[in-house]
């Protein structure tokens, strides 16, 4: 069993619209945005970051904006839900908020003895809100949201698959233990872990394969600390027979990439050396941002990118 893995890294979706999706995730959900910058593959499309004050690992949802994007179509191999955590006794909040920003698909449910909203986003991807106590994560404090509602990270994301054998004997690989099950879903949890330490299984195995789409979520993260961390993660991956890229610099983070059993893209990254790295925290996400082999576009990319909120 591998130790170095803390839990969630980030978390990337693809959406329509990049103005739109702005709104929401700084708006509605009152989170930072920490990173404006570019996709490395497709630099004529943003690739934006959100996240707590300090755009801490376990609490970053990013997103590809691509315009023209057809709409995903949910099904087995995916993130189909992506879970934050807030304090206790906060959802009759948020139930109230999603109300005022005519959210959509929002229910309240339970499971694992847990109370949970769901919500749809921009582009019907799969959210929920979990209460949970004693969450020491720091919530962004600039959205006029207070501190004892507010979002603190991500509290899990679920998987769904046609047959988790495979992505559980992975995770059991990477750290996790199966610590619950309900209703069919098994949970697994990173003890010791970042915050974002829970990976709920979703059997279900008359699924069709989703299909991405602006939606869908692109890829998960898993943290490492650093650079030698990840090698060993790497090394122990390749010697279970899974085909994983070389490390990535993606900047902000180090990262490599494999296909899980289930078709689920994962991905390891640092925790170093952050969004700080070519940015003041005071002013993190306000700049555009462009790695070094797309710094020559800059002129083309300002005038190219829509406009987001200040």
């Amino acid at each position: 069993m591998l130790t170095q893995i803390e839990g969630i890294h980030h978390i990337t979706s693809m959406a329509r619209d990049a103005q739109e999706t702005d709104r929401f995730i700084t708006g509605t959900l009152g989170l930072r945005r920490v990173k404006k910058t570019v996709n490395f593959d497709a630099p004529d499309v943003y690739h934006l970051y959100y996240a707590n004050g300090v755009g801490a690992p376990g609490t970053v949802m990013t997103y590809f904006p691509f315009p023209n994007i057809v709409a995903g179509s949910r099904g087995a191999g995916e993130v189909g839900t992506t879970v934050y955590a807030v304090p206790e006794g906060s959802l009759d909040y948020w139930t109230k908020r999603f109300d005022e920003h005519n959210v959509t698909g929002v229910a309240r449910e339970t499971r694992f003895g847990e109370t949970r909203l769901r919500f749809d986003g921009i582009d019907g991807d799969g959210f929920a809100l979990v209460e949970t106590k004693d969450d020491a994560r720091a919530p962004w404090d600039g959205a006029g949201i207070d501190a004892d509602v507010a979002i603190r990270g991500f509290h899990s994301a679920s998987l769904v698959l046609r047959d988790n054998g495979g992505s559980k004997a992975l995770l059991s690989l990477m750290g996790y233990t199966p610590v619950a099950e309900d209703g069919g879903i098994l949970r697994m949890k990173r003890e010791g872990g970042n915050g974002a330490d829970l990976i709920d299984l979703e059997t279900s195995p008359d699924a069709p394969v989703a299909r991405q789409g602006a939606g869908s979520v692109h890829h998960i993260a898993f943290a490492v600390a650093n650079d030698p961390a990840e090698l060993a993660v790497r090394a122990a991956l390749e010697a279970e027979g899974f085909r994983v890229t070389p490390v990535i610099d993606r900047d902000y983070f180090h990262s490599i990439y494999f296909r899980a059993p289930g078709g689920v893209l994962f991905e390891i990254a640092t925790n170093v050396p952050g969004f700080d790295n070519d940015e003041d925290m005071a002013h993190l996400g306000e700049a555009l941002k462009l790695p070094k082999q797309h710094a020559h576009l800059r002129a083309q990319l300002e005038k190219a990118l829509p406009e987001i909120g200040g």
